[in-house]
């Protein structure tokens, strides 16, 4: 490692020290107020549909805004905080995100709604970028693995929270024709909150230290962590590879892998989870809003469960089981919707507890099927792809349901279950061995994500 005097401790090897639980709380902030931007659109929607003429196209159109937003907003974002650094898009992302979840209180304009989200949906791809990049490359190199997966624990809880935070404004008082607007617009509170914690912030230091040198990066360094701690050593850096050898004899199966895995991933579980109230009363299934509610809960156990076994079971194996199970599952309830209610409402928390478990795959298989010069191209593509079938299935699902009926809708995601499996089982590489040996592989992978 670089020295300096007597620095003899690299910063990466640094205790948890006030400026990591700072950033730490920031970017965990950040990712609860993006699930929650994601969540409570279809809970507003559902109070929306009559105040403003909404017919199918429009809701699910409105719905898949803020997700085709987050194709574009993550892969700008990339770009811009390599050359400008990190440290001023993580405070204005928030103050935006701030600025335009009050400015959705004032709109009655369907084409301006979809607009307003779609922007949203952009911040939510530049936090991502913004917030995870930061955070792995400031996080202790020990706990960074541990902290770079419990993200998805915070998304997932801001998703499953719009859920309960939607109804509970929904029932203060008489709100008449504004209550989906202050449900739409709750996440202000939540933007808040991150931006207060955001102010202050310091730049990245392997940022600074590939883009203003040496001296610089120290200098921020001992600002934040004391005089008593040095920089990594500088290895000679990887030269730039094709993005068309994703699609070589080499990649192809890797590439087909990534993308596949993670929208037949995100396209039921968007597509479900936003439209929940759809989808559960078009099962004839007793108190959607309770049927909803634990829905979301088993959602939140099953993330923590993924998260506890990833590492202990192969990777192949994760997600096949996942796909499989959660089709099988689906497909039950889809055949037998006149099953008995307690029987209806078990499946149902089964089917989101599995369902959760699979996408923390999605943090962690991805980096791990690309070499270091090509996992920012690969992973990109991935994301970029996912966003689609999210964006594609979010918008569709209204428009099939009301002109096919619900059980054409489950039927689509049973089927993007199965592919997803099939596709995983035929091609999905076994990466947990060279996880195992090389663990520091997945973590520089994830920050380069």
């Amino acid at each position: 490692m670089a020295t300096s005097g007597q620095n003899r401790i690299c910063f990466e090897d640094a205790p948890f020290s006030p400026v990591h639980k700072k950033i730490a709380v920031g970017t965990f902030m950040g990712q609860i107020c993006d699930g929650y931007i994601l969540g409570i659109v279809g809970i507003a929607l559902s109070y929306a549909t009559g105040v403003l003429g909404l017919d199918s196209y429009w809701m699910g159109l409105i719905g898949a805004g803020a997700l085709f937003g987050i194709l574009f907003g993550s892969l700008l974002t990339g770009i811009i905080i390599d050359r400008l650094g990190r440290k001023g898009a993580y405070a204005l992302v928030s103050m935006i995100v701030l600025v335009l979840s009050v400015l959705q209180f004032f709109i009655s304009d369907p084409s301006l709604l979809v607009a307003v989200r779609f922007m949203l949906g952009m911040c939510v791809g530049a936090d991502y970028t913004v917030g995870v990049s930061l955070l792995s490359e400031w996080t202790p190199e020990k706990i960074r693995t541990k902290m770079m997966s419990w993200l998805m624990a915070a998304w997932t809880f801001g998703y499953i929270i719009s859920y309960f935070a939607g109804f509970f404004i929904a029932s203060l008082g008489d709100l008449g024709d504004d209550g989906w607007r202050w449900i739409i617009s709750s996440s202000a509170v939540l933007a808040a909150i991150t931006l207060i914690v955001r102010l202050g912030s310091p730049e990245s230091p392997s940022w600074t230290l590939s883009k203003k040198g040496a001296d610089a990066a120290l200098k921020l360094v001992h600002a934040h962590l004391g005089t008593g701690f040095a920089l990594p050593e500088q290895k000679e850096k990887t030269a730039s590879a094709s993005f068309f050898r994703l699609f070589s004899r080499e990649l192809w199966r890797n590439t087909v892998t990534s993308c596949t895995f993670f929208l037949c991933q995100v396209l039921p579980f968007f597509a479900i989870s936003i439209f929940l109230p759809v989808v559960v009363k078009g099962l004839h299934i007793a108190n959607p809003h309770a049927s909803g509610m634990m829905y979301n809960g088993f959602t939140m156990v099953g993330v923590i469960i993924g998260i506890l076994i990833a590492d202990k079971i192969s990777r192949r194996a994760f997600l096949m089981w996942t796909f499989y199970g959660a089709g099988a599952i689906l497909t039950l309830m889809t055949v037998w919707q006149t099953m008995p209610p307690t029987l209806a409402f078990v499946l149902l928390g089964a089917f989101s507890t599995v369902l959760a478990i699979s996408i923390v795959a999605e943090w962690l298989y991805p980096p791990e099927l690309f070499p270091t010069e090509l996992r920012g191209s690969g992973v990109g593509l991935t994301i970029a792809a996912s966003r689609i079938g999210a964006g594609m299935g979010t918008w569709m699902l209204p428009v099939v349901t009301e002109q096919y009926g619900v059980t054409t809708t489950l039927v689509c995601c049973i089927a993007s279950l199965l592919i997803g499996g099939v596709v995983c089982q035929i091609l999905a590489p076994e990466t947990s061995t060279r996880f195992t040996c090389k663990p520091l592989s997945a973590n520089e992978s994830f920050a380069k994500a």
